[in-house]
């Protein structure tokens, strides 16, 4: 099945306890395309660069075999900076500087090729763009939508009317909390689905995410990490791996959500272990299926 990922790209300057990068290839659509192209094909991107833009990570998409037909690259403008501080836990961080540059006035231009893709994963961007790209696509088969607390406390509204077309939403929890002003987050998740989205799924971090339908509720563990320099890009990998599955699949039965679930913080247990998207670069599928039974071995055990 094809999917569509619309998001953001950028180059991120990352300072961790661990080592610092600058200018590291980055941004949601990034993440989300380069992750979910170990399962599917194709993966097609929507976004904007400026010229500036690293022929390097041209190279990384297209040898991810992802269509670059919805990227616009404006020449003479310069692409999205990002600069970020990780303190010791990896759990919290300090923004040090954010220039939208060209991504100020990004606006998703989803070519006729695109617009019958069958999977839509959109980027945690203003959900105005969500809604417009959601626009411009024919009755697609699963919408997934990630979000975050600058748009839930700026633009609640436009977010609520993009939640009342998509199917699945992804978020950590500390949004789940706030989106539905309930901390326990069983009920917050019960409170979501109410503004539309069947699926929620709720990550969180090192204690790994929540499935939440009207039916289950999945605990999904986190794959305990030896090596975790990076966590930049880990929640957009962590949704590329899950579309991504799905879309190889085509099945959205609860037991493959679980699955995709599962697939999705494999992913995101790779990206980590490198700074920006090196985690994510060069992956085989027998490392993927390797790391995804062991996550199925951290909760497997005998009644007796």
């Amino acid at each position: 099945m094809s999917v569509l990922v619309v998001g953001s790209l950028a180059l991120d300057s990352i300072e961790t306890p661990f080592g610092s990068v600058k200018d590291a290839i980055g941004g949601s659509a990034v993440y989300i395309a380069t992750a979910a192209s170990y399962f599917s094909s194709p993966i097609r991107l929507v976004g904007v660069v400026g010229g500036d833009f690293p022929r390097a990570g041209m190279a990384l998409l297209e040898e991810h075999n992802i269509d670059l037909d919805g990227l616009e690259i404006i020449p003479e403008g310069r692409t999205f900076r990002w600069a970020g501080r990780y303190r010791y836990d990896l759990n919290e961080r300090d923004t040090l500087s954010t220039h939208l540059n060209v991504f100020e006035t990004f606006d998703p231009k989803v070519p006729d090729s695109y617009r019958r893709s069958r999977i839509v994963c959109l980027g945690n961007i203003d959900p105005q763009l969500q809604l417009r790209v959601l626009d411009q696509v024919e009755n697609p088969q699963i919408v997934v939508c990630d979000t975050m607390n600058y748009w839930i406390e700026r633009k609640n509204a436009e977010l609520r009317s993009t939640l009342k077309r998509i199917n699945i939403l992804i978020l950590n929890e500390s949004e789940a909390r706030l989106l539905s002003n309930e901390p326990n987050l069983i009920k917050a998740a019960k409170l979501i689905r109410g503004m539309g989205p069947e699926v929620v799924i709720i990550k969180k971090g090192e204690h790994g995410s929540l499935l939440i339908t009207e039916r289950i509720v999945f605990s999904a563990p986190a794959y305990p990490m030896e090596n975790n320099f990076d966590p930049t890009g880990a929640g957009d990998s962590f949704a590329g791996g899950f579309v991504g599955w799905l879309a190889r699949t085509d099945d959205s039965s609860e037991e493959n959500l679980k699955r995709a679930t599962i697939y999705g913080s494999t992913l995101a247990s790779f990206c980590i272990e490198r700074f920006g998207v090196d985690g994510l670069a060069d992956l085989t599928y027998l490392q993927i299926q390797d790391r995804f039974r062991a996550f199925r071995e951290l909760s497997r055990f005998d009644e007796e």
